[in-house]
This record gives C-alpha cells, sequence and structure tokens, in this order.
C-alpha cells in the first residue's frame, strides 16, 4: 500500500540519556557544517586560505541565529507577549521560530567582523558562501517539519504532510508542505549560483545578491501557500513584501554592480599565495610561463626588425655580403694590375 502522504514525526526531540537530541538544531547544525565545508571549498579555489571561511563564520553564526530569532518574535509578538503567552518562551529557539531575513541581516554584520579581522573583502567571502548558505536553509528547513510547522494550505495530494499535532491552533490533517517545496527551491538556487559563478565569473558580491534574488522569488510563492498566523498588508502577508523589496534591492545591487566593478577580484585574501607556497604543479606552470615569455620576448625581437625592414640578423647578414663584395673586387683589382703590369 503505498503511503498518501507524508508523516510528520510523532515528536521533535529524542533523548540520549539526560541529553535532549531535538530535531530543529540537529538540522540547523547539519547545515552550519554542510555551508562552511562548501564555502571553505570555493574560498580555497578564488585564492584563499583553507580554514578563513569557518574562521569568519565563528563571528557569522552566533550573530545569524540572534537575528533570526529577533526578527521572529518581533514580527509574531504576540505568540510570546500575549495574554496568557509566557515571554520566557521567545528564549527557546529549539522550538522553532527564525526569521531568515533577521538571520542574513545580522549575520552579515558578523561576516563583516570576522572579514576585517581577517583582512579580506567582505564581498568575495560573500559570494564563496552564497551556495552554501542556500543549501543550509534546504536542511534547516527540515526542522520545521520535525516540529510540525509552517505548512500550506490543506490538501490530498500524494506529497501532501500529515499534521498530527493540535498545539497551538494546528488542526490535524493533510497540508501543502511548503517546509519541503522550500528546501527544493534552496537546492536548486545553490545549484544556479554554483553555475551562474562558473559560467560568468560572478564577483564582488554578485554571486551572493544572486542566491538573494533567487531564494526571494521562490519564498514569494511558497510564503503566500503558509496558512500559519502571520501580519498582513494590503492583503499579503509581511514576508511577502520583505521578499518582494530585498529581491528589487538584489537585483539592483547586481546590475550597478556589474556596471561599476565588472569582472571578479583578483585577489581574495592578501597574503595567501605567498604563504601557501609554489607546489610542483605551481613550479612547472612557472617554467612553462617562463618558456613562453622568453619565445614571446623572441617573437617580438623579430617583429620589431620586421617592422624597421630588417632584423639584427638581417643587419649581420648584409653586412657579410658586403664584406664579400668587397674581397671581391679588391681580388679583381689585383688581377687586373697584375695584367697591366
Amino acid at each position: 500500500m503505498e503511503l498518501a502522504f507524508i508523516p510528520s514525526p510523532s515528536r521533535g526531540v529524542l533523548h540520549l540519556g539526560p541529553i535532549p537530541l531535538r530535531g530543529y538544531a540537529f538540522c540547523i547544525i547539519i547545515g552550519v557544517f554542510v555551508a562552511v565545508w562548501l564555502g571553505n571549498k570555493r574560498w580555497v579555489a578564488r585564492g584563499g586560505r583553507p580554514g578563513t571561511v569557518a574562521d569568519i563564520a565563528v563571528w557569522a553564526v552566533p550573530f545569524g541565529l540572534i537575528g533570526g530569532r529577533l526578527y521572529h518574535v518581533i514580527t509574531d509578538y504576540q505568540l510570546y507577549f500575549s495574554e496568557g503567552r509566557d515571554w520566557v518562551d521567545a528564549f527557546k529557539i529549539w522550538e522553532g521560530g527564525l526569521g531568515i531575513w533577521g538571520a542574513i541581516a545580522f549575520g552579515a554584520v558578523g561576516a563583516w567582523i570576522g572579514a576585517r579581522r581577517r583582512g579580506v573583502p567582505m564581498p568575495a567571502y560573500a559570494d564563496a558562501v552564497a551556495p552554501g548558505i542556500a543549501l543550509a536553509q534546504a536542511i534547516g528547513r527540515w526542522g520545521n517539519w520535525f516540529n510540525q510547522e509552517l505548512y500550506g494550505r490543506a490538501t490530498d495530494l500524494p506529497w501532501a504532510v500529515e499534521i498530527t499535532s493540535s498545539a497551538d491552533g494546528r488542526v490535524p490533517g493533510t497540508y501543502h508542505p511548503t517546509f519541503l517545496y522550500e528546501s527544493l527551491w534552496c537546492i536548486g538556487v545553490a545549484l544556479l549560483v554554483i553555475w551562474a559563478d562558473r559560467r560568468f565569473e560572478l564577483g564582488h558580491g554578485r554571486a551572493f545578491a544572486l542566491y538573494v534574488a533567487a531564494y526571494c522569488a521562490g519564498r514569494f510563492w511558497i510564503e503566500y501557500m503558509r496558512v500559519d498566523d502571520a501580519h498582513h498588508i494590503l492583503g499579503l502577508r509581511l514576508n511577502n513584501w520583505t521578499a518582494l523589496f530585498v529581491f528589487l534591492l538584489a537585483v539592483v545591487y547586481i546590475v550597478l554592480s556589474a556596471r561599476m566593478r565588472p569582472g571578479r577580484e583578483a585577489v581574495v585574501e592578501p597574503g595567501a599565495e605567498s604563504a601557501g607556497g609554489d607546489t610542483g604543479d605551481d613550479a612547472t606552470e612557472d617554467d612553462a610561463d617562463a618558456d613562453a615569455g622568453s619565445r614571446a620576448a623572441g617573437d617580438a625581437g623579430d617583429a620589431g626588425g620586421a617592422g624597421d625592414g630588417k632584423g639584427a640578423g638581417e643587419a649581420d647578414d648584409a653586412g657579410t655580403v658586403e664584406d664579400d663584395d668587397k674581397d671581391v673586387k679588391d681580388v679583381k683589382d689585383g688581377a687586373d694590375s697584375a695584367k697591366k703590369g
């Protein structure tokens, strides 16, 4: 018998003795590791030092968690400060509730501090970690599945998610799994950024801006499907307006940045090359470059001589011919004098 829906976990926490293992936190931790791993590979490929991404992440991740929680608590304050609610719950981050907008904004502040301390350009760092952030979001969204939250309208589609909890006003039933839609969309965003970065050599923060724009495009229609309580402005949820506004900012940045600073950064981490030293391959490439330079210098010399009508070699040949002609002339003159005598 085939399943007609995606079952939800009966509980979002397992206990390993006295230690609680929460699915939501576990998904966030895995996402952070994936983001740092992929970001490090991309950073080293751009010419940076191994470990720089992790060092900056030490600043970015805590700031991001704080910012994400603040955004959620501020925009959904009624969940924590209305009558019958306990404000202490605002600190229970493991129960869910991280706003991506606040996480990215505050995380960027933390990353900026870390980048300043390492002496690397923030736009280049953002470009390196952009696909990893998208994958971290894809993994983190499964934490909402563990908590049975952030689902869409009721549906009987085969991939609907079954909600069994009735806490906080939930109505058991089958709904659109918006957490799954967003997870798949974020994977697509990561692949898009990686492809576009390789194809167009995006730099100066444009890869990160592409990630932001692509994510916002998906978040807009996914947010529109959700049925959980939210503030509305002119008929649209607050997060819809936020997604639209941030999307426009990202697109404007891509256009202006491409005009003002085309190409990508030649150096992303000063001193990384000299600190790393030359490998055997690098030495081979240097020798090849030296040979190519010698050949180019020789060709330039030949071209310079040809441009003058005769090269240095041709001048020597001409001089030799003239000397030979003079010797022949002297011999002939000598013979003629002998005949006359």
